[in-house]
């Protein structure tokens, strides 16, 4: 990111205005999620089980995986000014819907599906707002303005969770503190909307193609049913497209592999806060916040370390290395399932998931021909995230309570 350049697109008033919905929106999606971990895991009132839990994290995961690919049918088609008028509202209402669910005590298909929809109307909020950003700030500012809105929109999103977590002790961790907490969540969204109106109304696009002859009629748009079958066709060619090469099917094989082993760890680590490191559930959700704030620490070494290493060694070398630091982590200070030691795996496991990821992210631009890339990408990002689930559905079948589970670490370090 060029800061020379951020003084710039921060005088443009329509990018002002799109960045403060963007962030209204994700300081809610902050609250938003310590609301549902609260409820889920760490309620006072229901005792967490792995089943449970990888309920949550699937419903969380689906709609990264399975809708993200087809949001951009919709985008490419309905005025993306509206989208961001009126997501937020919709998702206000689906957000007291839940509420009025949490407040009765319902915690089973209907409150998950419930989540599942607050969730999913979330992924149009956020591409309608990648394809925003290039109507607000110039061609040449795009990657930076890019950086600095992703960027902070995710700092944000940690400071609405640590907003979600102080009203949590404001109005307590029952239920009725719950719904309380998803109240004001709705307020926020609502908020989020308003923000939105101060866009022009076609500022945003889309536009007809920039190729079209002038005075011509423009094309017809293929039918949704149509449209969405093409992406299919697409992930399937793009899966095509990685058979035939062997470094970038190897690189996913590996990322994939490694997701499902982390997923199994995080879903273990979850367990451990909620019913072995904390002596109430309540306290459990501090813990827990603390072990992804280590490992999110580790992420931004990765960043820091990844580049250079890189460049003395191979991508190939250094995903190993780190694949083996992660074994021999877990193995030294996962074994004792203590509270600080498996803070400390928390952090090079850290470490170890962003490293590979930026590897992998790099394999697969340098491998992978440009016209095939966007396909490519769009089959990384539901392996990436399914595979989590999966780990998810799997260890719920076997993991403690407690997530005391030795053999299964053993499993997991060995693999």
């Amino acid at each position: 990111m060029r800061a020379a350049e951020l003084p710039e697109i921060l005088r443009g008033r329509d990018f002002r205005r799109l960045y403060a919905t963007r962030i209204a929106s994700q300081l809610t999606d902050g609250v938003f999620q310590v609301a549902l971990a609260g409820y889920v895991f760490f309620s006072p009132e229901r005792q967490t089980t792995a089943a449970k839990a990888a309920a949550a994290f699937a419903v969380t995961l689906l709609p990264y995986s399975a809708l993200g690919p087809f949001a951009g049918v919709f985008i490419d088609r309905w005025q993306r000014r509206q989208i961001l008028v009126w997501t937020p509202i919709l998702r206000a209402l689906l957000v007291l819907a839940v509420a009025g669910l949490v407040a009765a005590g319902r915690d089973g298909p209907a409150f998950f599906i419930g989540v599942l929809a607050v969730l999913g109307v979330n992924r149009f909020f956020l591409a309608a707002l990648s394809a925003a950003l290039p109507h607000v700030v110039r061609r040449d500012h795009l990657v930076t303005a890019n950086a600095f809105s992703v960027t902070s929109g995710t700092v944000i999103a940690f400071l609405g969770g640590g907003a979600g977590y102080l009203l949590r002790l404001l109005f307590g961790a029952g239920n009725g503190g719950t719904a309380l907490i998803l109240v004001v969540a709705a307020g926020l969204f609502l908020a989020a909307g308003m923000i939105a109106t101060r866009l022009p109304r076609k500022l945003l696009g889309p536009y007809p193609s920039e190729n079209a002859v002038p005075g011509a009629s423009a094309p017809a748009e293929p039918r949704i049913r149509e449209a969405l079958g093409t992406v299919i066709d697409g992930l399937v060619d793009g899966a095509r497209h990685i058979a035939h090469r062997p470094q970038a099917a190897l690189a996913l094989s590996a990322i994939s592999f490694h997701r499902f082993l982390y997923g199994v760890v995080l879903i273990m680590t979850l367990l451990l806060c909620r019913n072995h490191f904390a002596d109430a559930p309540d306290t459990g959700l501090e813990t827990f916040a603390i072990m992804l704030g280590v490992s999110g620490a580790g992420f931004f070494i990765a960043a820091l370390i990844t580049p250079p290493v890189v460049r003395r060694i191979t991508k190939q070398a250094w995903i190993a290395w780190l694949l083996g630091a992660a074994a021999l982590s877990l193995l030294a200070l996962g074994m004792p399932f203590d509270e600080r030691s498996w803070a400390a795996a928390a952090f090079v496991l850290g470490v170890v998931s962003q490293g590979v990821k930026l590897c992998v992210d790099t394999t697969l631009q340098e491998t992978i021909e440009d016209a095939y890339r966007g396909r490519v990408f769009a089959v990384y990002d539901m392996l990436f995230n399914a595979m989590f689930a999966a780990a998810a559905a799997a260890a719920a079948t076997w993991l403690p309570s407690d997530g005391r589970a030795a053999l299964t670490l053993l499993a997991v370090i060995t693999t």
